[in-house]
């Protein structure tokens, strides 16, 4: 895995051997970033962001966040493993400055919001395929009017995942690449 582009692009980006991480696949995370920088449906600038990442795993999103010109990413991971490789990329890429890490499960987060102190420009949720509970963080994170006013979620999820997103999340867009689905919304 790698930076895709900005000022680390090409750089490594360690992930876990185990199977208990699923690595965000540089294919998918750059039609992300593309649809985010190109499409009509987004007023969104990544430069200056606040970015929030739920599960986040290795911090392939929250890192290409930063290195595309995010001004601070706040990572949510809790399996222990893949917390010490998080680390180590933040501090390969000599990144602290940027990235604050809870080692927390992120339905936990709302202990912590009143210590963010901004609103948050995009929210990235990125759950094992098997969690159920994506909607209780949307309907959160919506009824705590977290997300800045051009802000967006955006949710990962396995192509045939039947799981229906919240009615209360205004869907801009979804899209499929590989087994990936990607919902956007706010």
């Amino acid at each position: 895995m790698r930076i895709i582009a900005g000022d680390l692009r090409g750089k490594k980006i360690l992930f876990p051997s185990d199977k208990n991480t699923r690595p965000l696949r540089d294919m998918v995370k750059e039609s992300i970033f593309n649809l985010l920088e190109n499409s009509n449906k987004f007023d969104l600038k990544i430069s200056q962001s606040i970015i929030l990442d739920f599960f986040s795993g290795s911090g392939s999103f929250g890192l290409e966040c930063i290195s595309r010109g995010a001004k601070k990413v706040y990572f949510f991971e809790n399996y222990s493993q893949t917390v010490k490789i998080l680390k180590r990329n933040i501090l390969d890429l000599k990144l602290e400055e940027k990235c604050n890490l809870f080692q927390q499960d992120c339905f936990n987060f709302f202990q912590y919001e009143k210590t963010l102190n901004e609103k948050i420009n995009i929210i990235f949720i990125d759950p094992p395929y098997k969690e159920k509970r994506v909607n209780l963080l949307v309907e959160k994170i919506l009824d705590k009017k977290i997300l800045n006013n051009k802000g967006v979620i955006i949710i990962h999820r396995h192509k045939k995942d039947d799981l229906v997103i919240s009615n209360k999340l205004k869907i801009l867009d979804t899209r499929v690449y590989g087994i990936s689905k990607i919902i956007i919304g706010r």
